[in-house]
């Protein structure tokens, strides 16, 4: 387990009370009441640093190396039913963005989302979670088959943002986005949209005008990162904590600010504390909110879909 800088008093006291109990294994010295206090104070050391975490430390935590990626979830949510599909049909097979089949129970849904990789090798073979043009038009390609045939889609926002390099900007990557956000405010089926990472930008709007769109706890979204923030307004990276702050990028900002719909809960810790609970917790609100979108026709899930974001930003004085 990796911790992070604000975590260290966390990993002081596991440390405290692994050595206590290897103690207690290898000598005759009765050190549950010691093991017992230590726990107790671990508890109460998680709960007062995870309650009052700041959006600068939230943001740390969307970037935990050991949280699960998109492909983490499919696998858990879907277990073999999961089919892969590849490529846009046009240029190439973007491993950024992976799209496919699967089922949760006997309901079948079009996955798609960003992967980033868990190691240096991966890493630079899924380009970092940052998608070309060629990965936007893979997923829209997807969400079009899963119209044809009455497929509910599931998008899952995990990027940086989308690639920025001259080559993707000559294939058309503004384009391929805002292609994108049109035909998914006018797609027939429903679209859940889950936040389980990083939400930057275009990158994850492009797959990511949903019906229903939930961001789990140490999430954030926004149109900017806060590195990239302070770079333009400080000069500096200096000030990414200030940044953070000013964005409201939060799960709690963005839904106080009516632009997601819900916040799924994570375990203590983040959501690489207790995976199964994460999988559990998403695939519980991805059938619910089906359940609650099933019922509409078409022409009304595009009708609600299209007056949800058409009132976002509207300011009465």
């Amino acid at each position: 387990m990796e911790y992070l800088e604000f975590e260290l008093p966390i990993k002081e006291l596991e440390d405290q009370l692994q050595k206590c109990a290897i103690i207690g294994q290898e000598s005759d010295v009765d050190v549950s009441e010691t093991c017992s206090q230590i726990e107790k104070k671990l508890k109460d050391t998680q709960k007062e640093l995870y309650k009052n975490l700041t959006p600068w430390q939230r943001v740390q935590l969307s970037r935990h190396p050991d949280r699960p990626y998109t492909l983490d979830y499919i696998k858990a949510i879907c277990g073999t039913s999961f089919l892969e599909l590849h490529g846009d049909r046009s240029f190439k097979d973007d491993k950024a963005m992976l799209g496919g089949l699967g089922k949760i129970g006997d309901q079948s849904f079009m996955f798609i989302g960003q992967q980033k990789g868990f190691n240096t090798k991966t890493r630079q073979y899924r380009n970092f979670g940052m998608a070309n043009p060629e990965g936007y038009r893979k997923a829209l390609r997807l969400m079009k088959s899963a119209e044809k045939f009455g497929i509910p889609v599931v998008t899952f926002l995990d990027t940086p943002g989308a690639y920025p390099g001259l080559e993707a900007e000559e294939r058309g990557q503004g384009e391929a986005i805002a292609r994108n956000i049109l035909e998914m405010t006018r797609l027939k089926v429903p679209i859940i949209t889950v936040v389980i990472g990083e939400g930057a930008s275009g990158g994850a709007l492009g797959i990511g005008v949903g019906d229903k769109v939930f961001m789990l706890e140490n999430t954030w979204y926004s149109v900017i990162s806060p590195e990239s923030c302070s770079s333009i307004l400080w000069r500096s990276w200096e000030y990414k904590e200030q940044a953070a702050e000013s964005l409201k990028l939060t799960a709690s900002d963005m839904k106080k600010l009516k632009l997601v719909d819900g916040i799924i809960k994570e375990p203590l810790g983040g959501a690489h504390r207790n995976r199964e609970k994460t999988f559990q917790s998403v695939s519980d609100t991805i059938l619910k909110s089906f359940e609650e979108l099933k019922k509409l026709s078409p022409a009304d899930l595009v009708s609600e879909r299209m007056d949800k974001y058409a009132n976002m930003g509207v300011f009465k004085g």
